[in-house]
């Protein structure tokens, strides 16, 4: 996904689908194109939460003990985040095309194994099988979307509908978690996505087209030989994976472990060390001359923060209802069935917006609708709260996603084809790492706080209430800071030179 700063001026051959007259318009092939690309996303998406309701029912499936329950999730969100850049950047060398194939035929696979687990050591070892293989299609992917659709409008669309999918597929995974799981039973939601990426996998080899530059692309001069930054990518993979495993690990429990504080110290020294490597090689992973341009740095800050605060909030909000309201599982995944519309208008409509205001602009907006929604759920009481969340939670989607579309056009724009794996690639990572982080720093606060309530005599269920509250505020602080430095950073206050702001 890097780029040096010595590379060639070429770039990749012209993918782009034969336009319709319409500007903007997209022809059938295209849009066949990102049907695959998206689909493959949502895949990767749905599977970050569809087995949150499902865990307490495999677990007793399984024999996977309680304590154990959070490695059904870690397994998968610790190869899948920490191996995004590496694997990024070797789609760049050999082909994202053939990578995101192999991916897609290794995730597909690792879950039809996860579907027949037979204890929880195969079980495991599917969840991290699974996870290698998104972090190969999902950087892949993205840099096939952005290198296929000519940045404008064409690209807007593109990413719009590819960011409604993402946030929408973890939304949906929250739904049919419940719903499959109490129908069929948790197996069936390792079994849907065998059936989804079986289905990309019939239409993609003949869709996708290679958009690794080659020799004599275009007529142009053969690429330099380019290498792998072996040191920086154990560095970033290194720190990446332990940062991941101590924010999961904490979620349950706590930071105080020794396991915990080890790998947190040990990710902040691997990803300082990262950062030495990356500016002083001449072929880095990471080009950090790419890192310093306005757009791709807050953009990409932006994206974090909005993916890690809608996917707490969300957490937050399953805990509010199922255990203060006491809904079921089923009926708990109906009410995110709703806020999953929301998310789904407000990604068709995102691109227009950013085309009139500017994404910039678009960006800061989707967050702070995201932020005043949020703290509007602190308002949720004992009883009686669940059209709070219906409402606030929809609402606050609706912005989420005018962010994540914005932040990708953002993050993307004004760069080379040459430059979009690692554009794509620290987009893709931001999702990733977003969602990963979020939920066991927020919940973990919330469990504190739960902690001290109960200690104080309160009832488990005003103590929970107590803990989700705290969260829901601290999550609408995070967002609101958020959208106050983008915006100061994007100097949103400027009149746009030209329509991205």
């Amino acid at each position: 996904m890097a780029v040096t700063d010595t590379a060639p001026a070429t770039t990749a051959p012209t993918r782009t689908p034969t336009p319709d007259p319409t500007p903007g318009a997209l022809s059938t092939r295209a849009k066949l194109i990102l049907f695959v690309l998206c689909a493959a996303q949502f895949a990767i998406a749905l599977d970050f939460s569809i087995l949150n309701v499902a865990l307490p029912a495999l677990g007793s499936d399984l024999g996977l003990s309680q304590a154990n329950l959070q490695w059904g999730v870690t397994a998968f969100t610790l190869p899948s985040g920490g191996f995004l850049l590496l694997f990024g950047r070797i789609a760049d060398l050999h082909g994202r095309r053939r990578f995101f194939l192999i991916g897609l035929t290794a995730f597909t696979a690792a879950s039809l194994l996860a579907t027949v687990a037979w204890d929880p050591a195969s079980f495991l070892v599917a969840r991290v099988l699974q996870g290698l293989g998104a972090a190969m299609i999902v950087p892949a992917g993205m840099a096939l979307l952005t290198t296929t659709f000519r940045e404008g409008r064409e690209r807007d669309r593109a990413l719009g509908v590819s960011g409604m999918l993402m946030s929408l597929g973890f939304t949906m995974g929250m739904l049919l978690g419940g719903v499959l799981t109490q129908t069929f039973g948790w197996r069936s939601t390792m079994a849907l996505n065998v059936l989804m990426g079986a289905a990309v996998l019939a239409g993609a080899p003949g869709l996708l087209t290679e958009s690794r530059p080659g020799p004599g692309a275009e007529g142009g001069p053969a690429p330099e030989r380019q290498r792998i930054d072996v040191p920086g990518a154990v560095t970033i993979t290194g720190g990446l994976l332990a940062l991941i495993y101590a924010l999961s690990t904490a979620a349950q429990a706590g930071f105080g472990r020794a396991d915990v504080s080890v790998s947190l110290l040990a990710g902040v020294l691997l990803l300082t060390a990262f950062a030495v490597i990356e500016s002083r090689t001449g072929q880095p992973l990471v080009s950090l001359r790419v890192l310093r341009r306005r757009t791709v740095a807050w953009g990409n800050i932006g994206g974090l923060v909005t993916f890690a605060m809608m996917s707490s909030t969300i957490f937050l909000s399953t805990l509010y209802l199922q255990q203060v309201l006491k809904l079921s599982p089923g009926t708990s995944g109906l009410v995110f069935g709703v806020t999953g519309l929301a998310a789904a208008l407000g990604g068709a409509v995102a691109p227009r917006v950013a085309g009139r205001l500017g994404a910039a602009r678009t960006l800061v907006a989707g967050l702070l609708l995201q932020a005043v929604c949020t703290a509007a759920m602190v308002l949720i009481g004992a009883t009686g709260g669940s059209w709070l969340v219906v409402l606030f939670c929809s609402l606050g989607c609706f912005g989420h996603l005018w962010a994540i579309v914005a932040y990708g056009i953002t993050a993307t724009s004004g760069l080379a084809d040459t430059e979009q794996g690692l554009a794509t690639g620290l987009v893709t990572s931001t999702q990733q790492v977003g969602m990963t982080i979020g939920i066991p720093l927020l919940s973990a606060l919330a469990a504190a706080r739960i902690e001290g309530l109960e200690a104080s005599g309160h009832s488990f269920a005003l103590a929970t209430l107590g803990g989700v509250r705290l969260g829901l505020g601290v999550d609408a602080a995070v967002v609101l800071a958020a959208a106050l430095l983008v915006a100061l950073g994007l100097r949103t206050w400027r009149r746009p030179t030209d329509r991205r702001g």
